[in-house]
């Protein structure tokens, strides 16, 4: 006779097609021959997330589906077939319980609006600009799978760096032609963002890279290499990228912008029109202009459009003030 077959729980199936799901989404975004990535990618993390955030809310005992409350009872949402209706994402990011911490939360918001931003339109030259917070965004997800039910649900052993077939050059780091759209929708994210939560690497993952070759003929060479931040070769990487630090201008973000021309007297002056509609009119993300520059994906602004925005509240009277 044959055994008794084993029927997986709910909170089992949430958990396989959450793992399942952010598999997908980084093979996609990895294979050199899809050029849908950015699309694909955040539309099966976020399946992935929502799949991985059931199953924690099953597993406290917290409903996670819509309902009203009448009187003592609870009168649930259901599809025209009859089906529960479950919490979207952000719904599960904004729950009281929700265990995630605030600078990965905040990179999930950055990709569901991303994603309200680009749906059935056009949005070339994103997928490795925004590389950054899609490669956080898998790491954050490897985390939780392993922090809220253990290590076999992680994805370690099935992921590894993928290969490139061109060097990591400065020519690489030009700013590309993002949507304007795109770009208003990123500046005005960031710009609510604070600094602490910015430059967590769970918001955005970035990484100094330096070109090194094996010791030795036959030695192992990986991609990537971690050494001890004390180490004699660390502290010789940390000179060499602060001394060339040092001699650029200074960088602002749009927040900072704002700020000085507030302090110069245009208290009316925000991130949200006026700076981004200025900034759109002014062309002033032309590289040509030398207003400012695009560092790993992020735009900042020179002192010498610091002084332009001034200049342009100063031309328009009493608008801005």
């Amino acid at each position: 006779m044959a055994g008794k077959k084993t029927v997986p729980s709910i909170k089992q199936e949430l958990l396989l097609k959450a793992r399942e799901a952010a598999l997908c989404a980084i093979k996609t975004y990895n294979d050199p021959l899809i050029t849908f990535k950015t699309e694909a990618y955040i539309v099966l993390m976020i399946v992935a997330w929502t799949y991985l955030l059931h199953a924690y809310y099953r597993s406290q005992g917290i409903e996670y589906r819509y309902f009203k409350q009448k009187g003592k009872r609870k009168k649930f949402d259901r599809t025209k077939q009859g089906a529960h209706k479950y919490w979207g994402l952000e719904d599960c990011l904004n729950d009281e319980h929700c265990p995630i911490d605030e600078a990965s939360r905040k990179n999930l918001l950055f990709l569901i609006g991303l994603r309200h931003e680009i749906e059935h339109q056009m949005s070339p030259n994103i997928d490795s600009y925004l590389s950054g917070r899609y490669q956080a965004c898998a790491m954050n997800f490897n985390h939780y799978a392993r922090q809220l039910f253990g290590d076999s649900h992680a994805l370690d052993e099935y992921l590894t760096y993928s290969i490139q077939l061109a060097g990591l050059t400065g020519g690489q780091l030009l700013a590309p032609a993002i949507p304007k759209n795109v770009r208003g929708f990123i500046e005005t994210f960031d710009a609510g963002i604070p600094d602490g939560e910015f430059n967590d690497s769970r918001f955005s993952y970035r990484l100094l890279f330096t070109k090194k070759l094996a010791n030795k003929p036959g030695q192992a060479d990986s991609v990537v290499e971690f050494i001890n931040p004390d180490s004699e070769l660390a502290k010789e990487i940390d000179k060499q990228y602060w001394v060339k630090k040092e001699v650029e201008k200074q960088k602002f973000r749009p927040t900072d912008v704002v700020t000085r021309v507030n302090e110069a007297g245009y208290g009316k002056f925000r991130v949200n029109p006026e700076h981004v509609e200025m900034w759109k009119a002014e062309d002033a993300k032309n590289p040509a202009k030398g207003y400012g520059v695009e560092v790993a994906g992020q735009w900042y602004w020179y002192e010498r459009w610091v002084k332009r925005c001034i200049e342009i509240c100063a031309a328009a009277g009493n608008k801005y003030k």
